[in-house]
């Protein structure tokens, strides 16, 4: 998919935080703000939700964004729709080129069956999304349980799909300083794991931080 690269100076935000591999993160970003989550160290997966602030039953929706793009990878003119039909954010700069709908987030289960079942404590996203929807007090992290986690977007993920259609998880295509650029289409509560996985090449076997910026309606 297309590269195209932002405008925006990190030096106008209204938000500048750096998250550390493993940790969840749950912030509202406004209508019309511009969300970038940019790869620090590069070959870091970035698992994401995303849910309407006003009413966190309307969701994003993998299998609508998937329908509605016609293309089971997300980049540059990408929209994320909800499971009500709704645009939830636009991607309006990407310089990584394609971020992965499918792959799910990983979890204690997937774990066990993927590797060995002396790899079932280890931490996973669904884990993150759990501790962060249980012990935030703000927002709308009260209002959601383990059944509000549904398939995410994985920004700078590489799942390939084989001639088969079977997934595989190979070696990131995203570096050092990449990042995706979304505009908000409405007051949406964005939950983040920055993946800890150490099993499979998607953080390149060594998980790190990543950096995520908020500017204003433009």
């Amino acid at each position: 998919m297309a590269i195209l690269e932002s405008t925006l100076d990190p030096r106008d935000a209204v938000y500048d935080f750096t998250l550390p591999s493993g940790e969840p993160w749950l912030h509202e970003v406004k209508r019309g703000q511009i969300f970038r989550i940019l790869d620090l160290e590069g070959n870091q997966a970035v698992d994401t939700l995303f849910y309407n602030s006003a009413d966190p039953q309307e969701r994003y929706s993998a299998q609508d964004t998937i329908r509605a793009q016609l293309n089971l990878y997300l980049g540059a003119g990408s929209v994320l729709m909800s499971n009500l039909g709704n645009p939830l954010l636009k991607i309006v700069a990407d310089t990584c080129g394609r971020h992965d709908t499918l792959g799910g987030a990983c979890a204690a289960e997937s774990n066990t069956v993927r590797y060995s079942l002396d790899k079932r404590h280890m931490h996973s996203c669904r884990d993150t999304f759990l501790h962060a929807l249980t012990h935030c007090t703000c927002g709308v992290g009260t209002l959601l349980t383990k059944r509000d986690i549904v398939s995410n977007v994985n920004f700078f993920m590489n799942v390939p799909v084989t001639p088969l259609g079977k997934l595989t998880f190979e070696d990131g295509i995203s570096a050092p300083g990449k990042y995706v650029e979304m505009r908000a289409e409405m007051d949406v509560t964005v939950l983040i794991s920055n993946c800890p996985q150490l099993n499979n090449p998607c953080n390149g076997y060594n998980p790190t931080p990543v950096r995520l910026t908020i500017w204003e309606a433009q």
